[in-house]
């Protein structure tokens, strides 16, 4: 494997690292709801599930979509109707695998 990979890799996993374990560690006590730091910390979250959810979806541009239209569709649906993150998850997983083994 090339260095630059390898020294890229070590980078990135760093950083990754570095962004979920410093927001557990900093004391926050005084941190005022309308600082920019307040405005930082609250946007990462859905950042981050919009970046695993395009690096997810983007290999699947090239393939049939009716797979993770319909797992998407689940998740969206379940979540709407009970509120539960969990049950959306597994709504969304087997929907896309129900759909995956039809086609």
């Amino acid at each position: 494997m090339r260095a630059e990979v390898i020294q890229l890799a070590l980078i990135a996993g760093a950083f990754t690292w570095a962004f979920r374990y410093l927001p557990l560690r900093m004391d926050l006590s005084d941190l005022k709801p309308d600082s920019p730091m307040a405005r930082f910390l609250a946007a990462t979250g859905p950042a981050a599930i919009g970046t695993l959810f395009m690096a997810e979806a983007v290999p699947y541009l090239a393939q049939p979509l009716a797979p993770p239209m319909a797992g998407v569709a689940a998740v969206v649906a379940v979540f709407v109707w009970t509120r539960s993150t969990v049950a959306a998850t597994l709504a969304g997983s087997l929907a896309f695998g129900l759909i995956t083994a039809v086609t």
